[in-house]
């Protein structure tokens, strides 16, 4: 049951952006429970395994009766994550080849991972850009907070172009306090700025999260007839024939996605390609394994 509640199609029948989230996490969750990361949650959330030099007074006895494993307690200031999502709201975001738009692809996944955070009682906050930053919210862990990021998602249509290696290198610049940054978007901006906005977040010490999302057609160009083509940002046409530029086509953009993996690579930045028909199980379990790392 819960591959259906992280199903991209079914999670879109749903119209209402906090249940949608609901239904992500709680699903996800119970397949946590169900495979071989059962316990992980327990661990994730407020234990840590015991470690020689811990205080034995911290250890859970409750946790070691039912394991047979020794867990450290985890306090308040120990477990907390500051972090940022930066959600890409740009023309290009709102093309789709199916039922699901790059947008509400990339909403749904950045309100099922603040819903999650804010369960494990981590702050969180929200960008939202396009070729300037559209809307802030600085990060908070209440649940009232987290109602407040999912109506403003809610609300915010795709317009304008994309800039953002700009807008990273802003959002390096006013962020002072070390956290974790989640980044949401399709990178239709030079590559280049890209990659230098995304060293200068790692020159602050954040750890940065980078989901590539990506409609299959925009992959593939999986199209058989003759089609015209419409840039979603400057609105500009062209008429091709899709199966005599398609090899071309396709070369390029696997030179683009080598690009960003082997640059983020050197960075130690989390690159994952994200397509809308995927589930959203493996992007959960990206920033689970991001933020047990970091902790």
């Amino acid at each position: 049951m819960n591959q259906k509640y992280l199903n991209p199609k079914f999670i879109n029948t749903l119209d209402n952006l906090h249940l949608k989230a609901k239904f992500i996490v709680e699903g996800f969750m119970t397949g946590l429970h169900k495979s071989p990361f059962h316990g992980y949650s327990v661990e994730f959330s407020e234990h840590r395994p015991y470690s020689q030099g811990d205080e034995t007074k911290n250890i859970d006895w409750k946790i070691w009766s039912k394991t047979d494993k020794y867990f450290i307690k985890r306090y308040e200031e120990e477990t907390n994550l500051l972090c940022h999502i930066l959600l890409d709201s740009s023309k290009s975001m709102s093309f789709n080849s199916d039922i699901l738009s790059k947008f509400e692809y990339a909403k749904t996944l950045a309100a099922a991972i603040s819903y999650l955070i804010i369960n494990q009682r981590d702050s969180v906050g929200l960008q939202v850009f396009d070729s300037k930053i559209r809307q802030i919210i600085h990060p908070k862990s209440t649940k009232n907070h987290l109602n407040i990021i999912l109506s403003v998602m809610n609300n915010i249509i795709p317009n304008n172009k994309t800039e953002i290696g700009k807008i990273l290198n802003l959002t390096a610049e006013k962020i002072k306090k070390r956290g974790l940054v989640i980044i949401l978007s399709d990178l239709f901006d030079e590559k280049e700025s890209v990659i230098h906005s995304l060293k200068n977040l790692r020159y602050k010490n954040h750890d940065v999260i980078l989901f590539h999302i990506l409609d299959e057609k925009e992959i593939n160009l999986d199209y058989n007839e003759k089609i015209i083509f419409k840039d979603l940002e400057n609105m500009k046409t062209i008429v091709s024939n899709p199966w005599q530029i398609k090899d071309d086509y396709k070369n390029s953009i696997k030179k683009m996605l080598n690009y960003y993996k082997k640059e983020c690579t050197k960075l130690n930045v989390d690159y994952n390609l994200i397509k809308t028909s995927n589930s959203l199980e493996s992007a959960l379990h990206q920033f689970l394994n991001k933020r047990k790392r970091i902790l």
